[in-house]
């Protein structure tokens, strides 16, 4: 019955699509753009590489735009990225373009997926896998499990290096320094916190904070900017891709070097 064959169909392939992620290169944590860009170029360079976001629909705050007008802004400096993935923009002088947030958002998750990056959406990280003093993998589970309290054990995932890009909480290098009691790379050992916004600081400080943090565990878009103490920046997104660039390029670098 073509019912039976659905489920059948559904239930076999995901689950060859979990057991095959479930020893990463690379773990991405969270589904803002940083992390889809980063996401993309790991697996354009061979890189086994899978991202997790707790929501439906990965994206982080793309999709909206600002306070819901569908548009973002972008910077010269990153327009070559947007060529890339081919979203369409238009020039609104002293060197900004204009795009359209659905599209933009819609163009970075189908290259990520085309260049061979798997997302697994409805999963939060709850936790890390943490050996001999490095990050070394992801504890996941059901948004929904946590959500509702329920105590239910999650599943781990192997990663020889894990990326934190869940935003303005930086919610992986949180856990790291308080359950394992140990110093990241910032000022204060710690998560110093994001500051108001800046506009011209901010595009500049996340793509400069974009670095290993501690052993394994690397940071990128607005959670470098939460963990290193930068402002935010609001809706220009120049810094998240050129972020998610060079948290991958870094990346690659270690494995190819």
């Amino acid at each position: 019955m073509i019912e039976t064959k659905v489920s059948q169909a559904i239930i076999g392939t995901y689950f060859t699509k979990l057991q095959e992620n479930l020893n990463l290169d690379v773990a991405i944590v969270g589904g803002g753009p940083s992390g889809i860009v980063a996401s993309y170029y790991l697996a354009k360079a061979g890189l086994r590489v899978a991202q997790f976001d707790r929501k439906l629909a990965p994206g982080g705050g793309m999709w909206g735009g600002a306070m819901m007008f569908n548009q973002i802004v972008i910077q010269e400096e990153a327009i070559d990225i947007v060529r890339e993935f081919q979203i369409n923009h238009q020039p609104i002088g002293d060197g900004l373009y204009a795009m359209d947030s659905v599209e933009s958002t819609a163009s970075l998750l189908y290259h990520a997926v085309h260049a061979g990056a798997t997302l697994f959406n409805c999963y939060s990280v709850e936790d890390v896998v943490f050996k001999d003093n490095r990050v070394a993998g992801v504890v996941v589970n059901w948004t929904p499990v946590l959500r509702e309290g329920l105590h239910v054990d999650p599943l781990n995932i192997l990663a020889k290096v894990v990326v934190d890009g869940t935003g303005h909480d930086s919610e992986i290098c949180t856990t790291v320094a308080r359950k394992n009691g140990v110093r990241l790379a910032t000022d204060t050992g710690g998560v110093v916190g994001e500051r108001s916004l800046d506009v011209v600081t901010g595009e500049d400080e996340v793509v400069r904070g974009t670095k290993e943090i501690y052993p394994g565990l690397y940071v990128c878009g607005m959670a470098a900017s939460a963990v290193s103490g930068t402002p935010r920046m609001g809706p220009i997104f120049g810094g998240m891709l050129m972020s998610g660039r060079k948290v991958a390029e870094d990346i690659i670098k270690q494995f190819k070097g």
